[in-house]
């Protein structure tokens, strides 16, 4: 093998080391969003998982719990897709480390 392939060998793996470990910060950063002027909070991580939702007692009604599904719905729904702008932000900037900036190079297919 010459040279240049184990250089890019060596490039790819660290590459992919620099993912994973952006991969695994992603886990540990929050996502916080609301509905019904913050009777329904929930929160998401980076890898676009609910980590918690809170739900007033105010808006628990018996008779029409309809309400308070469609602002459970609307906060988890706000919340995947901050979720997912923190993701794609945090790996074009892991990316953007990684891969030198080529005029017209879109990596958005990439989902970078």
């Amino acid at each position: 093998m010459n040279l240049n392939m184990m250089e890019m060998l060596a490039k790819i793996q660290e590459m992919q080391a620099e993912m994973k470990k952006t991969q695994e910060g992603l886990e540990k950063l929050t996502v916080e969003t609301e509905a019904g002027g913050g009777m329904v909070k929930v929160i998401a991580n980076g890898l676009k998982k609910i980590i918690k939702i809170q739900v007033d007692k105010d808006i628990i009604d018996k008779e029409d719990p309809e309400m308070m599904e469609d602002l459970i719905i609307a906060a988890v729904n706000k919340a995947i897709e901050a979720a997912d702008e923190l993701h794609k932000s945090e790996m074009q900037k892991a990316a953007a480390s990684m891969i030198p900036n080529i005029p017209g190079l879109d990596l958005s297919k990439f989902g970078l």
